[in-house]
């Protein structure tokens, strides 16, 4: 199948097929293996040989566990040119489990108000599907490719924190295909940190003697109501740097008639600067060490901060021409689009390939409202996201139309 001007095209009707069932198979984070037990069968079926199908057993390196690793695939190329890397992540937010699509005109949606859809990412990993098969399909000619589905990128990216670089092949360019319109080229992404807290107070009865006691809950409330009055939680804009923080999860107590003796906090600081972001996470410990002294018993007793953090992906910007940047914006341009180059607040699985040594940049594929139930897919989006991923796996992209407004 080939457009008006001779390039490749994807069979789009079979591409909204494969995403259909692919939003339809559970696979939250930990728990992938029958998404890319489907995208293997599929890949087989086409003729790959199960000597190109590699699993990378980062679920055995990753401190989630999970079920299975990433999912490999490299085709030797028929063009003699640099490698070239397609990759997406498979895994949903636990908010997808039990999602069943629907097509409603020219979006997918769930059928159920209580569910995500999940489009973030199974959109993704059909596009570079697709892109796969259309090659095999169409015995297109293409440079050596090498594509990626990656796991549990929802809990730390972590699929793409430990995966085996040697495994792809020395990729010269690398496309990530997650989120937001298919004209979209995000060029970086902020850095995250994450920060697990524990309150150890005193237990005492809560009638009887509270005095006696030390409330982790009282240490937990003065920590967080003084990160809030101050502006250290949620938007944090200060004169010497600007990011996010959040304390997403608190837990602890078992009675009422109990001084609470122990509390847990799960928290996270983002920011595209490192420095600003480490002075985030330092605030976030004195917040808890000084709420901790305000709280005593009558015996001067107080509570002990336990603390543990760690960096979940790195910020990091691609240089204005770096080749990954150039080609995805020429490919955007050869379907007839212009391009918006753009910086994720999140994180991305090209936050750590980029870290890692290999610059990937990001693309959209039609993804709205992610990680809600409003979530939804605007299909003319997913297929123009195919048509782009199949000009770049065939190293077409610098020919085509250019946009009209262009």
């Amino acid at each position: 199948m080939a457009s008006a001007a001779g390039l490749p095209e994807p069979d789009l009707k079979q591409a909204e097929t494969l995403l259909m069932q692919m939003l339809a198979l559970p696979g939250r984070s930990g728990q992938e293996r029958r998404v890319l037990e489907f995208i293997a069968q599929k890949l087989r079926a086409a003729g790959v040989p199960e000597s190109a199908i590699v699993w990378d057993p980062v679920h055995q390196r990753s401190p989630w566990g999970g079920q299975v690793g990433n999912l490999v695939v490299r085709l030797p190329g028929t063009l003699r040119a640099a490698r070239r890397l397609l990759m997406a992540h498979v895994d949903t937010v636990p908010l997808c489990v039990g999602a069943r699509p629907v097509r409603r005109g020219e979006r997918i949606v769930p059928a159920e108000a209580t569910t995500a859809l999940g489009a973030d990412n199974r959109a993704g990993a059909a596009v570079i599907l697709s892109a796969a098969l259309e090659v095999l399909r169409q015995r297109l000619p293409h440079p050596p490719l090498v594509f990626l589905w990656t796991v549990q990128e929802e809990v730390g990216l972590l699929g793409a924190r430990f995966a085996k670089l040697g495994l792809l092949g020395k990729p010269k360019l690398a496309f990530n295909f997650d989120g937001g319109p298919s004209h979209k080229v995000t060029i970086g992404a902020t850095g995250g940190q994450r920060m697990r807290i524990r309150i150890l107070g005193r237990a005492a009865h809560a009638g009887v003697a509270p005095q006696e006691g030390v409330s982790a809950i009282a240490v937990a409330g003065l920590a967080i109501a003084w990160l809030q009055h101050q502006g250290w939680h949620g938007l944090v804009e200060k004169p010497e740097g600007r990011g996010t923080a959040n304390i997403g999860l608190i837990y602890g107590g078992e009675a009422t008639n109990v001084v609470t003796p122990e509390v847990h906090l799960q928290a996270e600081a983002r920011s595209h600067d490192p420095t600003f972001r480490r002075k985030i996470v330092q605030v976030f410990q004195e917040a808890f060490q000084q709420a901790a002294a305000q709280v005593r018993n009558i015996h001067g007793q107080q509570a002990q901060i336990l603390w543990e953090e760690q960096t979940d992906y790195e910020a990091f910007r691609l240089a204005e021409d770096e080749p990954c940047v150039l080609a995805a914006e020429a490919a955007v341009r050869s379907v007839g689009a212009l391009p918006e180059r753009a910086v994720s607040q999140g994180g991305l699985d090209a936050n750590w390939l980029t870290h890692r040594g290999i610059p990937t940049v990001t693309l959209g594929c039609g993804q709205v409202n992610p990680h809600t139930c409003q979530e939804y897919l605007v299909l003319p989006e997913f297929w123009q996201a195919c048509r782009v991923a199949l000009r770049l796996a065939t190293g077409t992209e610098s020919t085509g139309p250019c946009p009209a407004s262009a």
